[in-house]
């Protein structure tokens, strides 16, 4: 508020203006990004005094993808490998191209380093997902 007082305006980009070791960029940024988290006197507060308004969604960042998430991307990407190809004798730098979500966006999955990876991780998987992998083909020796 003093940084405002003294005649300065809220920079809207982080590393702009530090005022007192505070980052006011990334405080605006961090206030417009997590408004729905925010009290209704804070919202109030930031709109009508502070001239801060909530970010866009085309603003937003995509949200973070759960482990369970990666995983079922990962076996995704491992049963379209198996449909192909009959196994998972995967080399370790295979990537395997597959279409996500409604839009068919296509990811690159590192596929022959999770599945030796779940090959070596084998005594800490879930019986669920040892059974999955086996369903396909999964060789865990």
């Amino acid at each position: 508020m003093s940084h405002l007082q003294a005649g300065g305006e809220l920079p809207t980009t982080p590393g702009v203006v530090v005022h007192q070791g505070e980052d006011l960029g990334r405080w605006v940024r961090t206030q417009r990004l997590g408004w729905d988290k925010l009290t209704a006197p804070q919202q109030w507060l930031c709109e009508h005094i502070l001239g801060i308004e909530p970010a866009d969604e085309d603003e937003k960042p995509p949200p973070r993808r759960s482990q369970a998430d990666k995983w079922a991307l990962n076996y995704e990407a491992a049963r379209q490998y198996y449909q192909r190809e009959g196994h998972l004798r995967v080399p370790r730098k295979h990537v395997e191209r597959i279409l996500v979500g409604e839009d068919q966006e296509e990811r690159e999955i590192r596929l022959g380093a999770w599945i030796s990876n779940q090959r070596s991780r084998a005594a800490t998987l879930t019986p669920e997902r040892i059974e999955q992998l086996s369903a396909i083909g999964m060789r865990w020796s």
